[in-house]
């Protein structure tokens, strides 16, 4: 799909038609996208958590405030963001050094220059981090799951406790955000929201 024609036909999908099954092998090319996906650093922050199963889904649509587009979907994903990403700066770049892209003198400055980035400013700012990474990472996954015929909806209406202790997620991890995944269920679609020109939210100077 052109990106011009990609990006007007993506929709936050409020409804999807029921019993569409999606598979591991449906996803595995979306997330082969989204691994491409910018984060700083190259730290790649952001881990997904997929639910297909109908009984697990069911209790994520609990914490969900029993939205009906959870039950639904197809597949609800869940974009989560390691705050301590900056610790794996080693195992992230050791492929490199061993094919002889990157020094062992390189990759020691790399992990120091990580380290007293992060731990400089300290566990708001590594939160705040984690957040933008995996919002970035989340919007190529939406774009990309369009491209190959999908529909999704980025979800903030959730009980973030509740769905930590579901799924297991450690402390370590920010829940970012929730997607659902489906097909659209088109006439339950409502009118595209007024979106202002450009020239009111850009500045040029």
């Amino acid at each position: 799909m052109e990106f011009q024609e990609l990006i007007k036909m993506r929709r936050s999908a409020n409804n999807f038609l029921p019993n569409v099954t999606i598979t591991e092998e449906d996803l595995i090319p979306i997330f082969s996208d989204v691994k491409l996906a910018p984060s700083a650093f190259n730290l790649q922050h952001t881990v997904y958590i997929v639910v297909t199963d109908n009984e697990l889904k069911e209790k994520v649509r609990e914490a969900a405030f029993g939205q009906y587009k959870v039950h639904s979907s197809s597949a609800v994903i869940i974009a989560i963001a390691d705050r301590y990403a900056y610790k794996y700066t080693e195992s992230l770049h050791q492929g490199m050094v061993d094919l002889g892209m990157m020094s062992e003198f390189e990759l020691r400055n790399t992990i120091e220059d990580n380290f007293t980035f992060y731990e400089g400013r300290g566990e708001q700012f590594m939160k705040e981090e984690a957040i933008r990474n995996a919002s970035l990472s989340s919007m190529f996954f939406m774009l990309s799951a369009k491209n190959h015929g999908w529909d999704t909806c980025p979800m903030i209406g959730y009980n973030d406790l509740q769905l930590r202790e579901l799924l297991e997620v450690p402390d370590t991890h920010e829940i970012v955000l929730m997607i659902t995944i489906g097909k659209e269920k088109e006439q339950s679609r409502r009118l595209r929201g007024y979106r202002k020109p450009v020239g009111e939210f850009v500045k040029f100077m």
